[in-house]
């Protein structure tokens, strides 16, 4: 019996020899290598998987987007002058009252003096129009004042409806009606007056 046999084991269990056998297991040298491979791809598509959720949630590359965007837009075009108007001075207003409230057709027709607008007739209005204006005010004139002398005189007061008439002549009226209190303040009046001469801007095709 060796002196490598425990004692009160023999037969098959007899040890022979003078050295212990080995009992580590043998190294799975593939197995590893490809359990790094697996490992090392899962992380690189976890890591794009992360910078695609990220693009999704902040619009990606907005910079680079908007200069394509630019870069495809063409040159825009110069602003469209604005139409020349006429100005207060060269405008005749002629001051009606249609409401049974008295006084408000010179009122009006004295603050529009200082304004800088010619002020024709004054008084009550028409039968076609006394007590017949539940808006505001009515701008009455030629067909002409529509791009022109209406625009200009609307700015003192918001709401008013323009209408034409057949008349020949450059002068038009101003009709108070049941709704009118006052006219704009000089400052919003003069404000509104400036957007009407601002050139237009140019629509542009790119967003």
């Amino acid at each position: 019996m060796s002196m490598l046999t425990p004692p009160g084991m023999g037969g098959k269990y007899r040890i022979t020899g003078d050295k212990y056998p080995r009992m580590r297991r043998p190294r799975h040298r593939r197995t590893l290598v490809l359990a790094s491979i697996a490992s090392v791809v899962a992380l690189g598509l976890a890591g794009w998987g992360t910078m695609q959720l990220i693009d999704v949630f902040t619009g990606g590359d907005k910079q680079a987007s908007a200069a394509d965007r630019r870069a495809d837009c063409p040159t825009p075009k110069p602003s469209t002058p604005a139409k020349a108007l006429p100005a207060p001075a060269k405008i005749t207003v002629n001051v009606y009252n249609a409401t049974p409230r008295g006084g408000l057709a010179k009122a009006a027709a004295d603050e529009l003096k200082k304004r800088g607008f010619r002020i024709g007739k004054v008084g009550n209005a028409s039968a076609a129009y006394d007590k017949k204006v539940p808006g505001p005010g009515v701008l009455l004139g030629a067909p002409t004042a529509m791009n022109g002398t209406f625009p200009v005189l609307g700015t003192q007061l918001t709401g008013a409806t323009p209408k034409t008439d057949a008349r020949r002549t450059a002068d038009v009226d101003l009709i108070l009606g049941t709704a009118f209190k006052k006219l704009n303040t000089p400052k919003d009046a003069a404000a509104a007056l400036a957007a009407l001469n601002k050139p237009t801007p140019a629509p542009s095709s790119c967003r």
